[in-house]
């Protein structure tokens, strides 16, 4: 066997050996990783709905929704994700509203990446709390009736932008004061 075909098949074997690696370490994890997922997504529904000890996923045109329900079963609110288009990329957003009195009952940046010091203040409480309450016919309009942040207002607008759009189709499909 000359020289390159040695090379050739050292290398083909590394490249099996690396890559049964890899699909190894995948399988031994991913359930893992799955389990985290769906536990962060839990706490973060807990989160936006006061009162929730569990929930249950719905979906309706097109969209995803968590039922926050109590210890008794009693429906507390919904939740959904959202998503608006930061300063360095995309905001994702848990948002927690009440069909029956069509307000928010909270908000959550679950991941972003915007400029820490800056735009990451959108994930602070002094930010995040202004929006429990808030009515689904409000505006929404950074400086108006929803506080900035000094020297980062992509972020802010992005939060607000987002919550509002989605709210608007999550009215069409809850609507105030309705049954969910």
């Amino acid at each position: 066997m000359n020289e390159y075909m040695r090379m050739i098949v050292v290398l083909t074997v590394i490249s099996i050996v690396a890559g049964a690696a890899l699909a190894f370490t995948y399988e031994a994890t991913n359930p893992k990783i799955q389990e985290q997922e769906r536990q962060a997504l839990e706490q973060a529904v807990m989160n936006v709905i006061p009162g929730t000890e569990k929930m249950e996923t719905v979906e309706k045109d097109g969209m995803t929704f968590y039922i926050g329900m109590d210890g008794q079963g009693n429906k507390k609110g919904i939740a959904f994700k959202t998503t608006g288009s930061g300063f360095s990329g995309p905001i994702e957003i848990m948002v927690g509203y009440d069909p029956k009195e069509g307000k928010l009952t909270g908000i959550e940046i679950l991941s972003m990446s915007e400029t820490p010091g800056l735009g990451a203040k959108i994930k602070e409480p002094s930010f995040t709390d202004q929006f429990k309450g808030k009515s689904v016919n409000d505006e929404f309009a950074p400086k108006k009736d929803v506080q900035v942040i000094t020297g980062a207002t992509i972020s802010p607008t992005a939060v607000a932008n987002a919550i509002k759009t989605s709210l608007d189709k999550v009215t069409e499909i809850y609507p105030v004061g309705g049954d969910y």
